[in-house]
């Protein structure tokens, strides 16, 4: 009879050592080839083409070295005269701690070497349990395997069918007729996801930055993928239960009342204002440039120029964008919500604006994921000085990213009267002290938030004239000289309903 030989380093936790059964990073791939698209949302669509060798009639073939984490319910198989009956998908995984649990009930061969004579000694043993360590019968005795340092290992007469070397997916097909021919298989696989990281070196003085993008991709699968052709597909697909984002809040009997009905669709809406604010804080003006990327239905490919390996649990990075000098400044903003006073002053943000058209130098769509901002010191040391996140960022679009807060410029906004001329009007009368403590003068972009559509607003006076961005803000770009201080007030009738 064949024998399986493994050798276990015994632990005090019952004697069985666990390890985790990875193939030879040399070991050939099963595919002729292998493709590989990473979708952002944790899913990527595996195709992959073989050779395999049919016989006539009913049979089941075997496809091993699929992903751990495959959906069987989305694989499609395609080859020439063959039908399918029925698939399978094993990832029962061929590691010790899974062959002594199949050997429950069964015998096995122990083998320790005694320490003072060298020789191997051999005990014929039928495994009674795992559960927490290995109990044994051996001869009329009922021992534990145990870790008593002396060299071990436990002989199975076989590997059981159950088990695989790989995660397998098993086809019981009706064959027309016999022979080796091409097979396509494709499938999604969750496990597998990708996010965009931006690094970018911005040089005040030239008004100008050198941006890089990486698509970071992560396999959390127990599955190798080796000489892929991988691409990574940017924006949106569907996928069940995010059509209804607010989903829970909708669904199950304490929410099924009309009053909550009511209120979860007022939170969904004021989560989705919450939301469109904070895109616009980045994203001040929408594209209209197409990018040389390819277009898939209605997102973005990314295809990788060369082939690589996605090893189980590895992180891989490649580049999507590699651009330098484009067009970027720095800004300060103040945002206030309300009318209202503040007794601290509050720091503005510090932020880069730039264009990621072709004019500004990028001419590049930008993928969701994360800027992170670099600068050069006095000694010419590479200094970081913020990140932010971003949305999927279309050609031609204007970007302000926040980076940070001004350490040394600061705003007060002060209330200084306000007077209900009627039932439906009131006017607020604002004072805005901004102060600057650093060596030049700046100028700061102080936006004041109108809720626009719930109320009229009309501007009676102002030290300074703004300008509506649209009907959810008003601002005002005042100078700050260096070391000095700038005021902004105004008056405005709120009419309401």
């Amino acid at each position: 009879m064949k024998h399986t030989i493994i050798s276990l380093s015994l632990s005090v936790l019952g004697g069985l050592a666990f390890y985790q059964n990875a193939v030879a990073d040399d070991e050939p791939s099963p595919s002729d080839k292998l493709t590989l698209t990473i979708y952002g949302d944790g899913r990527a669509l595996v195709e992959d083409e073989r050779t395999v060798s049919f016989d006539f009639g009913d049979q089941v073939i075997t496809l091993p070295g699929v992903s751990s984490a495959i959906l069987p319910q989305s694989v499609t198989v395609k080859s020439t005269q063959m039908d399918i009956l029925e698939q399978n998908f094993d990832f029962d995984l061929l590691t010790p701690a899974k062959l002594m649990e199949k050997a429950v009930g069964h015998y096995v061969d122990i083998v320790r070497i005694n320490p003072a004579t060298g020789e191997e000694e051999t005990q014929r043993a039928k495994i009674l349990s795992v559960n927490n360590g290995v109990v044994m019968q051996v001869g009329n005795k009922i021992e534990v395997l145990r870790d008593d340092k002396v060299p071990t290992r436990v002989i199975f007469p076989e590997v059981p069918d159950n088990l695989k070397a790989s995660p397998t997916l098993s086809l019981r097909v009706d064959s027309k007729r016999p022979g080796r021919r091409g097979l396509n298989l494709s499938y999604l696989t969750s496990g597998i996801n990708w996010s965009a990281d931006y690094v970018a070196m911005f040089d005040e003085d030239s008004k100008k930055m050198d941006l890089q993008g990486w698509a970071t991709l992560e396999n959390l699968t127990q599955t190798s993928f080796r000489d892929a052709e991988l691409s990574v597909i940017a924006g949106y697909v569907g996928k069940v239960n995010d059509n209804n984002r607010y989903y829970n809040y909708n669904t199950g009997p304490f929410n099924s009342g009309p009053y909550w009905r009511h209120y979860n669709k007022s939170r969904n809406q004021l989560q989705q204002r919450v939301n469109q604010q904070r895109n616009r804080n980045n994203q001040r003006q929408a594209g209209t440039e197409s990018s040389p990327q390819e277009r898939v239905g209605d997102n973005l490919l990314y295809r990788l120029p060369h082939k690589t390996s996605l090893a189980a649990n590895q992180k891989k990075q490649i580049t999507i964008v590699d651009t330098s000098n484009v067009k970027a400044e720095k800004s300060y903003e103040y945002y206030n919500w309300g009318f209202e006073s503040l007794n601290d002053p509050q720091n503005v943000d510090s932020r880069i604006k730039f264009s990621n058209s072709r004019a500004g130098g990028l001419g590049e769509a930008l993928p969701s994921g994360t800027v992170r901002v670099y600068t050069k010191d006095k000694n010419d040391k590479v200094q970081f000085i913020g990140e932010e996140a971003i949305s999927h960022i279309a050609g031609g679009s204007d970007m302000s990213l926040k980076i940070g807060e001004a350490f040394d410029i600061t705003v007060k906004p002060t209330l200084v009267k306000s007077t209900n001329v009627s039932r439906t009007v009131t006017d607020f009368e604002m004072k805005y002290e901004l102060k600057n403590a650093s060596k030049k003068a700046v100028d700061v972009s102080v936006f004041q938030s109108l809720f626009g559509y719930w109320n009229d607003y009309d501007f009676l006076e102002e030290s300074q004239r703004g300008d509506n961005k649209n009907d959810s803000s008003r601002v005002w770009d005042i100078r700050v000289p260096a070391e000095g201080a700038a005021e902004l007030t105004y008056t405005v009738r709120q009419s309401r309903p």
